[in-house]
């Protein structure tokens, strides 16, 4: 071989040594790196149901992977400073995002956020959900959820929520527009002060994130009118659905769910995603989060594009209808 070409044919391996490690990354096969460290923002305040499956979950894929997974929490701004941190993140699977219910929600009530919800982030996997739990105090004069349906019409009652724009105000507000009532909102800062007041009688009704109110109905302060999912709850076996208990359209799970920045390679992602499905799919795992009051509803990023899309829509019906605004 003459020397110019033995020098061409150097240059040729170098450049595919070179381009190796890219074209792995762009077929999914070297993500992730095994040194690297997938920082997982969650962006409410440690303990909640949100950082607990993402903390299950981070577990899980770092014992999958051998990588180190750490949950790095960042609440506030209705879960929004988190997201805009994730958004502008570099798009290389090492930053992720846990979101739920109230992201789809914020696509409506923060239409100048500083960046793009459905542009600047990918669906990844939807993982679980935990139903809203319809409660009043023991003592209350309301024992259903048709008497809350007549009630609401004829006398003025007030219901307690986490905050403008949480899970629990929302599902207020879409009863209020299925049943034309009129509840009066109260928005507090965190569920658990509503659930003080609500079981001291300074609230009439909360339409609660399950985990919050189960306690209580089951040490029983509080009355458990309807759980708003399609099947009953183990838990709570004698509480009727909200369509057994005559308003079907009142389905509300507060979900949970991964994104990481739109730049992430589709291979990746979807390698990703399949992983994730997977966790949630393993009996132990599933079993220990029912425990926590989730429903699992595993989902890769196709299935959990589609079924974020209709929740964005859905939500803003509901928010524009009742003219919510953020706290």
């Amino acid at each position: 071989m003459q020397r110019r070409e033995v020098l061409r044919h150097a240059a040729a391996v170098t450049a595919m040594g070179a381009l190796a490690p890219a074209m792995g990354w762009a077929q999914g096969t070297d993500y992730p790196r095994s040194d690297a460290t997938i920082r997982y923002v969650v962006p409410f305040l440690a303990g909640g149901l949100t950082d607990v499956m993402a903390r299950q979950v981070g577990q899980q894929l770092g014992e999958h992977w051998k990588v180190s997974v750490v949950v790095d929490n960042k609440p506030g701004g209705n879960g929004q400073i988190g997201a805009d941190v994730v958004a502008k993140a570099a798009p290389d699977g090492n930053t992720l995002l846990a979101i739920t219910l109230t992201h789809a929600a914020n696509v409506t009530l923060f239409p100048k956020s500083p960046f793009n919800f459905q542009k600047d982030l990918r669906p990844v996997a939807l993982m679980a959900g935990s139903p809203m739990l319809i409660v009043v105090p023991a003592s209350s004069p309301i024992h259903d959820l048709k008497d809350l349906m007549a009630q609401s019409k004829t006398r003025k009652l007030n219901a307690g929520s986490s905050g403008s724009g949480t899970p629990p105000h929302l599902t207020l507000a879409l009863f209020n527009d299925l049943n034309k009532s009129a509840i009066q909102h109260v928005p507090y800062k965190g569920g658990s002060a509503s659930m003080t007041d609500l079981i001291g009688g300074q609230l009439d009704i909360v339409f609660s994130n399950y985990p919050e109110s189960i306690p209580h109905v089951k040490g029983g302060k509080l009355r458990a009118l309807a759980i708003a999912s399609k099947t009953r709850y183990p838990a709570l076996p004698d509480v009727p659905t909200t369509a057994e208990a005559g308003m079907p359209a009142l389905l509300v799970e507060n979900w949970t769910g991964m994104m990481a920045p739109a730049g992430m390679p589709d291979a990746a992602v979807q390698k990703l995603g399949a992983e994730v499905v997977k966790i949630m799919g393993a009996p132990d795992i599933a079993e220990r989060m029912r425990q926590q009051g989730f429903s699992i509803d595993a989902r890769g990023p196709d299935r959990f594009a589609a079924f974020l899309n209709d929740e964005i829509a859905r939500w803003a019906q509901v928010i524009k209808s009742a003219a919510i605004q953020p706290s």
